[in-house]
């Protein structure tokens, strides 16, 4: 992850906020942002703690150059009271942008397909309607607000589910079926191109680029897919499974 970080900062300039997914533990998160690569680089860190059976949470790194931390918490899913498993929380930040502009981050890992049709459609909507209750709590308080909503949503842009987020926010992938013709995603699964991962921004945040995929050579194999971290319980040396997403956001300095 941190080489990923690193080739970014040389390549686009240092990344100021990072979602990340699937974070087993604070200690991690602490030798990610205290230690290799990125040790003086001058990453902090928030994170969920959730009762996700599988024991993954999700965090938000940000540089503190061009983002002071304002605010933090998780939001609880109520996937127990609907007898469905616990999953991930969604992360809230607040904070302020070097600019001078409050903005709102959500970092989310909405629920998976596993577990039957029927139980994983209930439980990826009752995920979707609680960050749209969020998104909307924000917007009715502030109309103006600007939000950046990112993570893995475990949905593909048609997906009814994430039909719901949009409006109020709005997709940053590419849409043109010019775009669409070559193989594009994060996810490859049974020979196909997929994006499940999402940067989802509200009308006031402008961005200058359409989200797109990372294809760093470290991130994938002979084939030129994700060069996965375990292969079942066969370690892969690989970083992930899903490739990243990054975004350009225009901002004008006061």
């Amino acid at each position: 992850v941190g080489k990923t970080i690193i080739g970014l900062r040389d390549t686009m300039g240092v990344p100021a906020l990072i979602g990340l997914c699937e974070v087993e533990n604070d200690t991690v998160m602490t030798h990610l942002t205290n230690h290799g690569v990125l040790w003086n680089v001058g990453y902090r860190y928030v994170m969920t703690d959730s009762p996700d059976i599988r024991g993954v949470d999700v965090a938000l790194m940000y540089h503190r150059g061009y983002f002071r931390l304002l605010s933090h918490h998780s939001i609880r899913v109520p996937s127990v009271q609907h007898n469905l498993p616990p999953t991930r929380d969604i992360l809230y930040a607040q904070g302020r942008l070097i600019t001078g502009d409050t903005i709102h981050v959500f970092v989310c890992h909405l629920p998976s397909k596993t577990g039957g049709i029927t139980n994983a459609t209930r439980h990826k909507k009752l995920a979707t309607q609680t960050l749209r209750h969020a998104v909307d709590s924000l917007l009715c308080l502030s109309p103006k607000a600007m939000i950046l909503t990112m993570g893995d949503f475990n949905a593909t842009p048609g997906e009814r589910s994430f039909k719901e987020l949009i409006p109020p926010l709005r997709e940053t992938l590419p849409t043109s079926r010019q775009a669409l013709r070559r193989p594009v995603g994060t996810y490859y699964f049974r020979k196909t191109w997929s994006y499940l991962d999402h940067i989802l921004v509200s009308p006031s945040v402008h961005t200058a680029s359409q989200a797109h995929e990372v294809r760093f050579p470290h991130l994938l194999n002979a084939q030129g897919t994700p060069k996965r971290t375990y292969l079942g319980t066969s370690y892969g040396a690989g970083v992930s499974d899903h490739l990243p997403l990054v975004v350009d956001i225009t901002l004008e300095k006061k």
